[in-house]
């Protein structure tokens, strides 16, 4: 069961229009103090991350998805891709016998992959 934009909107304190962005611009400001190359070097960071730990998930057991799938969920709060922790959570509860693992695997590469596209601008362009 992922969780709506309403129930990460409760947790967080960001703007609805924020959620609906693959990073939370303002938010990932906030966490950086505004350094803009503490954000680059974030923004590759949870980029790698992400790569390396959803590539993980898909041959792990279910024990270790719920493991992993957390700590993506942390790392993407922390720059504010609030869709990949939604997703990732999502894969938390199916890992716990909630639900289908392999489609909120599935899930969760497709939204970690549309906030790589992002950074990957953001990354080029600043």
């Amino acid at each position: 069961m992922a969780l709506s934009s309403t129930s990460v909107a409760e947790e967080h304190p960001a703007s609805r229009a924020s959620l609906e962005r693959p990073i939370d611009l303002v938010h990932l400001s906030r966490m950086t103090l505004g350094d803009r190359g503490l954000e680059r070097e974030v923004l590759a960071l949870f980029d790698r991350q992400a790569t390396v730990l959803v590539s993980r998930m898909r041959s792990a057991s279910a024990g270790a998805v719920t493991s992993v799938a957390h700590t993506l969920k942390g790392s993407a709060r922390g720059v504010g891709a609030w869709r990949v922790a939604a997703a990732a959570e999502a894969v938390e509860v199916a890992a716990s016998g909630e639900g289908d693992v392999s489609a909120a695997i599935t899930r969760l590469a497709a939204v970690a992959e549309e906030a790589r596209a992002v950074i990957a601008e953001l990354l080029r362009t600043n």
